[in-house]
């Protein structure tokens, strides 16, 4: 099966391109992660007049219609638009021109995308056609394709031609960083020369949001002040705030990167996985299985605690789960839990599902590209079961060379990567 695999090569990170709440961008991204913005505004995307969640981090000002030839437009849901801009921002990035791309070389480039939603708001759309009493000519005739999670890689793949394998991981919140570490395992092994893999969701449906309220795991508290509503490790978090967007990257082999002359982000090093088995929506106290998973990265990567200079937190704004993860970090650490700065994105960008491990890489990459570590914005009220260093209110000035990506999922699924700087 591994018949040609000898030494694993090294992968690193050499285009970056996202569509997210709070900037279109990568530069726009970063600045707006710096500046310590929120993405979180009123739903305008439908009526939540009913609803007693009102709030989300959307992407705004997308033309997504750019994105899409006139006769596609009907036939994909929001996904799809979100992660081919991102891609082609990556691919640009990274110096690769899809077009001028002999046969030979469209052939060693793969696709790995994480997903947690897919196409579920396209659905939605569909139902209430087939439902509501609607014309069925206004459905798509690729309405099952579209609504598959399998076939958002394949977008990329007839977008930009590339025939190397094409492929959606769909682990809960989990899935672009396990997305990230198996594209960066097909090239460590020599089955793919380079990859184009990330995260996108899109989750911002009527039904989908009435689905999260039943679990009580939004919060209610700050409809009237929604870019205070996403405070991650805060006394007074009430519950998550449901994002959207899309983070891609451009991963390769080092010698590759480094002979064309690419820019290097950084080095995927290492990656561990584990599972609670625990509960489909609740993590286990303790923390000890999302500590395994994080140390089983550091282990992967060849690092110790002490080699770490950045965190990236999953930090949802459940009273549960951040203090969990807190009690995680104690473990997998150890004494260096405390010295290590450590920062929630999803504070400034909510919760975009399975994309949340591709945006906190591209908060890593942040950190490590301009020396500024992004903050955890709206922690104004300490809360004493989660005391470590989560860089509140402001970002910091910190040299940061190895960063840890924590991710904690739906069904006890916990994924970290490590990344070093080349």
């Amino acid at each position: 099966m591994l018949s040609k695999f000898k030494t694993p090569r090294r992968v690193v990170i050499t285009g970056m391109g996202c569509v997210t709440p709070i900037g279109i961008g990568r530069e726009a991204f970063w600045a707006g992660l710096q500046n310590g913005e929120s993405g979180v505004r009123r739903i305008e995307s439908f009526d939540v007049s009913n609803s007693s969640v009102k709030i989300a981090a959307q992407v705004r000002n997308f033309d997504w219609q750019a994105e899409l030839g006139p006769k596609d437009r009907k036939h994909v849901p929001r996904t799809v638009p979100l992660v081919l801009a991102a891609a082609r921002e990556a691919l640009s990035d990274a110096g690769i021109a899809p077009a001028n791309l002999s046969i030979e070389e469209r052939q060693q480039i793969g696709v790995e995308i994480g997903t947690g939603g897919g196409g579920l708001p396209f659905v939605e759309d569909h139902y209430a056609i087939w439902y509501n009493g609607g014309s069925h000519s206004k459905a798509s005739v690729y309405i099952i394709p579209a609504a598959t999670h399998g076939t958002l890689s394949s977008e990329i793949s007839m977008a930009f031609g590339l025939h190397g394998l094409s492929h959606v991981v769909s682990t809960g919140c989990t899935s672009s960083t396990d997305a990230i570490s198996y594209a960066a395992q097909h090239i460590a092994v020599g089955r793919q020369e380079m990859m184009i893999a990330g995260g996108v969701d899109a989750p911002l449906a009527p039904g989908i949001l009435a689905g999260f309220n039943l679990l009580t795991v939004l919060t209610t508290d700050w409809n009237d002040e929604p870019e205070r509503a996403s405070r991650p490790f805060t006394r007074n978090r009430s519950g998550m705030v449901l994002g959207e967007g899309s983070w891609i990257y451009v991963l390769e082999e080092f010698e590759r990167a480094t002979k064309r002359g690419a820019d290097i982000y950084a080095e995927i090093i290492g990656y561990g996985s584990t599972c609670d088995a625990y509960h489909r929506v609740r993590l286990q106290e303790g923390g000890d299985e999302p500590a395994r998973a994080m140390a089983l990265a550091m282990e992967d990567g060849g690092v110790n605690p002490s080699d770490i200079d950045y965190v990236n937190l999953h930090g949802t704004s459940t009273l549960l789960n951040d203090r969990i993860e807190t009690n995680a970090l104690k473990i997998a650490l150890n004494c260096d839990s405390h010295r290590i700065p450590m920062s929630a994105t999803k504070s400034q960008i909510g919760h975009p599902q399975g994309a949340s491990g591709a945006a906190g890489l591209g908060a890593a990459l942040c950190a490590m590209r301009t020396g500024v570590i992004p903050p955890t914005i709206n922690l104004d009220v300490p809360d004493p079961d989660c005391d470590l260093d989560y860089v509140p209110l402001e970002a910091r000035e910190a040299d940061v060379r190895v960063a840890l990506c924590n991710c904690i999922g739906f069904g006890s699924k916990n994924s970290a990567l490590v990344v070093r700087k080349v």
